[in-house]
């Protein structure tokens, strides 16, 4: 049961980026939106659940990264929110 729910987070987690990445490349959404932001923070957290649980550790990695980049974004966008109340 418990790798049945590990794929499901990965897969899940996979769709959200690829899911981003679509929207952005069809210019649906901008890279600088909190929804685009939140599909990549939250799929590699998923991603990153599954590829630890496998011990997948370089695409680990990478959703680390993945990650790490998109806080940095989000709290830019939301200190610039503050800016404008």
């Amino acid at each position: 049961m418990t790798d049945l729910i590990v794929d499901l987070l990965g897969w899940t987690g996979s769709i959200m980026l690829v899911t981003a990445y679509w929207l952005n490349s069809k210019n649906r959404i901008s890279a600088q939106t909190l929804l685009y932001q939140l599909l990549n923070i939250l799929g590699s957290l998923l991603l990153m659940t599954n590829t630890i649980y496998y011990g997948a550790y370089p695409s680990s990695s990478v959703n680390i990264v993945w990650l790490l980049i998109g806080l940095i974004h989000i709290t830019a966008i939301l200190k610039n929110r503050h800016k404008t109340i």
